[in-house]
């Protein structure tokens, strides 16, 4: 009884213990490589873990069949039948090592070799072997057979610095571990058993794994006598890729991803990289930026986004990653650059939405003041009156400026918020030059921001990895309406190509692209963004160390490789960006104007032409520039009213006096109404015509008054008016202060406070604005 006594505690106590023994963790240590993939699973880079080791975990099920009997025929075949240790084989071997004085004979079974692996033991001695015992049992105290076999094809050396099935398969045969072959499989097999002297990437090592997988595959086919016939590819030589040789694709985009990625996120990674793409990108950047070089152009970026997935398809980042003298390795797709006037498009898409234009609204092409700020266009002349689009073609600077400052809700920043826009400063920081450049933005954001267009005015996100799903995507934001983005586009479509010359609806039909350039101050970056068939393109020329070249100009410096990128995409793509948005489904008409004017026509409009617009958005007023005046036929001068009989009507040119200074510098004549008869009161005088519109100053905007007290400083005060005024009369707070001719500028002798300044034609017509001028230390 005491036998028994002593010997069911021995047994209880074994048993807690056992039940005792901690579940170790299998998971890596060291943690893994990742893998990166484009869209059709190939290859793109493949990192190092954190000990400079090849390994990726792989799923036991996402292993070959074949690879998983054969690595249990070679290392262990009754792995699914002993408890992780095998009695048998351990007696066999310490008899012939120990005993009989023999050739060591190993007798570790794929549970032992996990523990070895896993917890870094040397079994060479008897204590060592020993622990790898124990910790086999433990093994297999908490995981399943499939739990310690997954480890093993995880944990194995498979040569050289390689560990696991699935980046040895990556690396050497360049598939995954679920594609192996028959001959492959078995060639990995072997590896483990001596990863130093069978690495597959030496000479003899080769020849090692060769003569081992021959001697396998005989003992496969007594299993599988039925595989007789695939003798002929072990005869074959055995390909086998090295580390060396691994793909180092997409560096740009795959450096950024490793950087930005979670640490803790490694395993296989796809992107949205079309590879095909990617190599044809690279070569016309290459290409392009070689034939250039005589020109200045050494550095160049890319990107190609298809804007109905959002995913990026290829990018380049400089012309050549390798190249330090280039700064190479910087991404010119992620830096923060001045994108010039890139930004136009959408200032007229927010002045259509928000009722300011049409696409032929006539605007004003000429001197203008805000405040400090006097824009210029690049060519440093004036056109005049110029329709809206042919203003955002031609890429005025001072119509686009005018349009920026009358936006409301939102502002032209106010958009740049609202579509995420980050790293911006104050409003107040840019002021009216925002419209040209003078906000930082990344490639990658105007890409973003220009397939609003296309997208009918939503703004969605953009994805380089395809493991967004439609749960996680978030929902679009409308930030512009879709008739507002057709009307850009349709604009945008008419710009010519850049080996065309720049004249307004000369369009090379061998691609149907909306495009814009932009060139930012001292022609520091060149960019060219376009829209055709499923693709936003965006290309940038420039150095990154920020040197100026007057060759880096948007249309000539970056348009042709854009166009060249287009025409690779979309050879024989017939719909117009415009047309794919379907404009017979929006709120949109088509209605009879003034072609000059681009008013609806009055009675003495001598010609009409045709634009879109939207209903109850887009502002439409007659036409005020042709007028039919009477004329006293005696006299020629100007009627007082219509008389029949007495007076005739003749059709004069209303301009506004600024646009007449532009015409007559230009020396082009125009008609303008004689003045009035003498006798004509001053109530006949103001029933027709114009108001004054007051350009300077700017209504409700503050002026800061820098001179210290005592020293005169003056503010510019200047209107537009009819063309039949001579004189304008100023007034501040009801005080006459002084006259000016129309076209000149009268001086005012800034105070301290809020005045209204207001103005009167000689005609009686009157215009208000109000401002408000202070010193730093005033509150105004």
């Amino acid at each position: 009884m005491r036998w028994l006594r002593w010997t069911a505690i021995a047994l209880l106590g074994m048993t807690v213990a056992w039940l005792a023994i901690p579940r170790p963790d299998l998971a890596q240590r060291h943690g893994s490589s990742r893998a990166f993939f484009d869209r059709d699973g190939r290859l793109l880079r493949l990192t190092l873990a954190s000990d400079d080791r090849y390994r990726l975990p792989v799923d036991l099920e996402q292993v070959a069949p074949v690879m998983r009997e054969a690595t249990l025929l070679y290392e262990d075949r009754d792995f699914f039948r002993h408890p992780g240790v095998d009695p048998l084989a351990l007696l066999r071997a310490a008899w012939s090592t120990y005993v009989a004085g023999a050739r060591p004979v190993g007798a570790s079974t794929i549970s032992m070799q996990v523990a070895r692996l896993h917890w870094g033991l040397q079994t060479r001695d008897i204590g060592g072997k020993l622990a790898q015992i124990v910790r086999a049992l433990q093994l297999g105290r908490h995981y399943s057979k499939e739990e310690i076999f997954a480890a093993y094809l995880n944990l194995a050396g498979y040569g050289r610095n390689i560990e696991g099935v699935e980046a040895a398969s990556l690396i050497y045969f360049n598939k995954h571990a679920a594609a192996l072959s028959l001959p492959e499989a078995l060639a990995l097999s072997v590896i483990p058993q001596n990863p130093n002297q069978r690495n597959p990437t030496a000479r003899a090592g080769l020849a090692a794994v060769v003569a081992a997988r021959a001697r396998l595959f005989a003992a496969w086919l007594d299993r599988h006598p039925e595989d007789g016939d695939k003798q002929v590819f072990f005869d074959l030589p055995l390909a086998v890729r090295p580390p060396e040789q691994l793909p180092f694709a997409a560096p740009h985009l795959v450096t950024d991803l490793d950087r930005r990625l979670p640490s803790r996120r490694s395993g296989a990674i796809h992107t949205t990289l079309d590879g095909d793409l990617q190599i044809s990108l690279e070569q016309r950047l290459k290409g392009y930026v070689e034939r250039r070089q005589r020109d200045g152009i050494r550095n160049a970026a890319a990107a190609v986004l298809n804007y109905r997935t959002m995913e990026i398809e290829a990018l380049v980042g400089s012309a050549d990653f390798a190249n330090a003298a280039i700064a190479g390795q910087v991404n010119g797709a992620t830096a923060r650059r001045s994108p010039g006037s890139t930004l136009k498009p959408f200032v007229y898409a927010l002045a259509m939405d928000q009722q300011l234009i049409h696409p032929l609204t006539l605007l004003k092409d000429a001197p203008r003041r805000y405040g400090g700020f006097t824009p210029e266009n690049y060519d440093q002349q004036f056109l005049g009156p110029v329709f809206a689009r042919d203003a955002l073609i031609a890429s005025r600077n001072v119509p686009a400026v005018s349009l920026q400052a009358r936006l409301q809700t939102p502002s032209l920043y106010g958009f740049l918020q609202q579509c995420g826009i980050e790293g911006l400063k104050e409003e107040a920081f840019y002021g009216l030059a925002l419209t040209l450049g003078g906000a930082e933005l990344s490639m990658l954001d105007l890409l973003r921001l220009y397939a609003i267009l296309p997208n009918g005015g939503r703004l969605r996100p953009l994805h380089t990895l395809r493991e967004t799903t439609a749960e996680t995507e978030e929902k679009p934001l409308p930030v512009l309406s879709p008739e507002a983005c057709f009307l850009v586009l349709d604009i945008l479509g008419d710009n010519p190509p850049p080996t065309r010359p720049e004249l307004s609806g000369q369009v090379s039909r061998d691609i149907e692209v909306a495009w814009k350039t932009g060139t930012s101050f001292a022609f520091r970056d060149a960019w060219a963004v376009g829209i055709g068939g499923d693709h936003v393109v965006a290309v940038w020329v420039g150095n990154f160390s920020g040197e100026g070249n007057p060759v880096f100009i948007g249309r000539s410096a970056a348009g042709p490789l854009l166009f060249e990128i287009l025409r690779d995409l979309n050879h024989g793509f017939r719909e117009t960006p415009a047309e794919q948005l379907k404009p017979g489904l929006l709120n949109l008409r088509r209605v009879e104007v003034c072609a000059v004017s681009g008013d609806l026509p009055g009675h003495a409009c001598p010609r009409t032409a045709e634009t879109w617009y939207i209903p109850g958005v887009s502002p439409i007023k007659v036409c005020g520039i042709h007028r039919a005046v009477p004329i006293d036929p005696a006299t020629g001068l100007r009627a007082c009213w219509q008389q029949p009989g007495a007076t005739e009507l003749r059709v004069f040119e209303f301009w506004p006096s600024d646009l007449q200074q532009i015409y007559r510098r230009a020396g082009i004549a125009l008609r303008t109404p004689p003045p009035f008869n003498p006798d004509c009161s001053l109530d006949e005088l103001s029933s027709a015509g114009q108001a004054p519109q007051i350009l300077s100053p700017m209504n409700e905007v503050g002026y800061r008054l820098r001179n210290p007290p005592g020293k005169e400083e003056t503010i510019p005060f200047q209107a537009a008016c009819d063309a039949d005024v001579r004189q304008l009369f100023w007034f501040v707070d009801e005080r006459y202060v002084g006259a000016s001719q129309p076209g000149k500028t009268l001086f005012w002798p800034a105070q301290s406070g809020s005045f209204s300044v207001r103005a009167v034609d000689d005609h009686g017509r009157a215009a208000q604005v109000v401002v408000r001028a202070g010193r730093v230390a005033d509150s105004y």
